[in-house]
């Protein structure tokens, strides 16, 4: 099957990877194609851009996540029936595990899925010498997959000559230039980039990029070559197959959630989602809802209890941003502390995890009662902790249970934490370094890693399993 596609990557972070993105994302559907768009790597925060320009889901490919086939599977489940689609690359193109390896970069994504990439150059302060830069990626490996550049940060002036070299000398397509944009630029904060609702007039913005890269970029040509893009059948994940997943294989290939006749095999999982709780893969979500979950989404920092449901899912963020509105809601903190206290299944990712704490410091180090359904305070360090993937095994009879294998994750926070529990053992894909994590016991486990349920399909479907056990006790 064909799946128009391709990749856009860059040299080093810092090179304008999603706001370029963004606004051919913007150009697309300015012209009515049907666009969707996916982030490789492990992050939240760009594909919440992409989304609020395609107005859709935006998802993530990863290959340390997922192996080959799945990999594949999940482009083209989720590219099914688009006119294109546009990957967003993570770091430096070649940037992988541990800084030393290619495996799970932007480069190994192309290359399992057979796409063809662009590499974002950023012309600032130089002129001939680009040409040397892209040359060495091209040259690095022989099977670059890089099939064009777009020039960031050049001037008009500039740009013809050297895009007649790069074609001349290189032997590769110019897809166009990006002009120096002043008024056009993404803060960050500690995670990453600010949140999009949080910047003015964002969608303005792009509207107005767009605009430009009409003029300055070959959108035509991008789009033609996402059509050279290598066809492939997805092979359906074996567990997708299982009797025990609810869920159907549609005729090409795909599978859709099948409505569950049963109301009492279809529980109810409580999401909570608002600004302070939002870094989600989608695929997690839409996993749970295929193994016959139905989701409701609730606010901490608004609604004033836990909706009625069978288990909890309270994933990462930015509550140290919102602690004291958090701790204000005292009527929602109690309802969660004597719901996962009498038993409701809770699966707690990083904030998720801090808000169950007894108290949390906020970002200015002012300490904030929580939840208190788990003991022990959530505290800001000054660098970043565990940073990275790493492969999670289960060390004691918990929830899960040891003999539920090995999940894949990565961890990423400012933060740290008195007790961050000894349930499993999390290592490193690279090196020998691991340390203990998660809290755990019967019905619940909270901690800092992120969890992927494509590594793992094991996890989802036994925290579903609890959770039709307890039934509602909310």
């Amino acid at each position: 099957m064909e799946y128009p596609r391709f990749l856009l990557t860059a040299g080093a972070s810092g090179s304008g990877k999603t706001l370029i993105t963004c606004g051919i994302l913007q150009a697309f559907c300015s012209r009515g194609l049907n666009t969707v768009s996916f982030k490789c790597g492990p992050d939240y925060i760009d594909p919440m851009f992409h989304s609020r320009v395609i107005g859709t889901k935006s998802r993530n490919l990863d290959t340390f996540f997922t192996d080959e086939d799945t990999t594949r599977y999940l482009l083209a489940k989720n590219a099914k029936g688009a006119d294109i689609s546009v990957i967003e690359g993570v770091m430096g193109y070649y940037d992988g595990l541990g800084g030393v390896s290619e495996k799970a970069s932007a480069y190994d994504l192309a290359r399992v899925t057979g796409t063809p990439a662009v590499l974002i150059v950023n012309g600032k302060g130089m002129s001939l010498s680009i040409l040397a830069y892209i040359k060495g990626f091209l040259e690095l490996y022989p099977d670059s997959r890089i099939q064009g550049v777009i020039l960031n940060q050049v001037s008009p002036m500039l740009y013809p000559k050297l895009a007649e070299l790069i074609v001349q000398r290189l032997g590769i397509a110019v897809y166009g230039y990006v002009p120096v944009m002043k008024e056009l630029h993404l803060e960050s904060r500690h995670l990453g980039l600010v949140l999009p609702e949080e910047i003015k007039d964002l969608k303005n913005s792009l509207n107005q990029l767009a605009e430009v890269l009409e003029k300055t970029l070959d959108l035509d040509g991008l789009l033609e070559l996402a059509h050279r893009a290598e066809a492939f059948e997805p092979k359906v994940p074996e567990f997708l197959r299982d009797p025990l997943v609810p869920a159907r294989e549609e005729k090409d290939g795909s599978f859709e959630a099948v409505q569950v006749k049963e109301e009492s095999d279809s529980p109810v999982i409580a999401v909570a989602r608002d600004e302070a709780f939002c870094f989600f893969y989608e695929d997690n979500l839409e996993l749970l809802r295929q193994m016959g979950a139905r989701l409701t989404f609730f606010s901490p920092l608004r609604d004033k209890k836990l909706p009625k449901a069978d288990g909890l899912l309270l994933c990462g963020g930015y509550p140290e941003l919102h602690a004291k509105q958090l701790s204000e809601n005292k009527t929602m903190r109690e309802s969660i502390q004597r719901a996962v206290r009498d038993g409701l299944p809770c699966m707690a990712e990083c904030g998720g995890f801090m808000y169950l704490l007894e108290e949390m410091e906020d970002m200015e180090g002012v300490l904030w009662p929580m939840a208190g359904a788990l003991p022990g305070s959530a505290y800001r360090t000054e660098k970043l902790g565990r940073f990275g993937y790493i492969s999670l095994t289960p060390q004691k009879d918990t929830m899960l249970g040891t003999d539920v294998g090995t999940i894949k994750g990565h961890e990423f926070h400012y933060f740290d934490s008195t007790c961050c529990g000894d349930s499993f053992l999390a290592t490193k894909p690279v090196g020998k370094r691991s340390w203990p994590c998660i809290r755990g016991n019967d019905t619940c486990i909270a901690g800092f890693p992120h969890l992927y349920y494509y590594s793992n399909p094991e996890v989802p479907r036994r925290f579903l399993k609890k959770c039709r056990e307890a039934g509602s006790l909310c």
